[in-house]
């Protein structure tokens, strides 16, 4: 099996799961019914980076919400793919449509729902709160939980494997 670095150097799309994993997992509701969702900005600028180093950004996730549209688009991630039961067959569209093969192919879940789309992906993680099913099938288990740098610890991650990590940083010293 090749090294976590090794599969992150190949990503070409990402996916992301959203509750546990883009938030902490927590639903909060109003006494209206409506659904309040908590995002770390630290994730979101790791996306944006992803997105800027040219690699595609897709949100597939079992819930659906729109907090989690106006986040997409606060984001400018247009890949958006909520009310999903089968992330892996979403996922598959998306590896056609793009042109890609199963090796660029990275997805980020929590729990033991996510790991069809984590196997069939080239590169698979999870945060540190993540089922620890999961955490035992997938490539990179980050050290922060869902909703608290986990998804930004991935994009650096991934963006550090493909040698663009350092000169992105480098241009917020400028």
């Amino acid at each position: 099996m090749q090294p976590a670095h090794h599969k992150a150097a190949t990503v070409r799309l990402m996916g992301f799961d959203v509750d546990g994993v883009m938030t902490d997992g927590s639903l909060y509701f109003t006494p209206a019914g409506d659904e309040i969702k908590v995002f770390s900005s630290l994730d979101g600028h790791g996306l944006k980076m992803l997105q800027e180093a040219g690699i595609a950004v897709a949100i597939i996730t079992g819930r659906r919400s729109e907090m989690v549209s106006r986040r997409a688009e606060n984001l400018g991630i247009t890949l958006v793919h909520q009310g999903v039961h089968d992330k892996r067959a979403v996922m598959e569209t998306l590896r056609s449509t793009l042109g890609l093969n199963h090796h660029q192919l990275g997805y980020m879940g929590d729990d033991v729902v996510d790991l069809p789309v984590l196997r069939a992906c080239g590169f698979s993680a999870t945060v540190a709160d993540g089922h620890d099913f999961v955490r035992q099938h997938v490539d990179f288990c980050a050290s922060k939980g869902g909703g608290k740098g986990a998804v930004r610890e991935v994009c650096d991650f991934i963006l550090h494997a493909q040698g663009k990590l350092d000169a992105m940083l480098q241009g917020y010293l400028a």
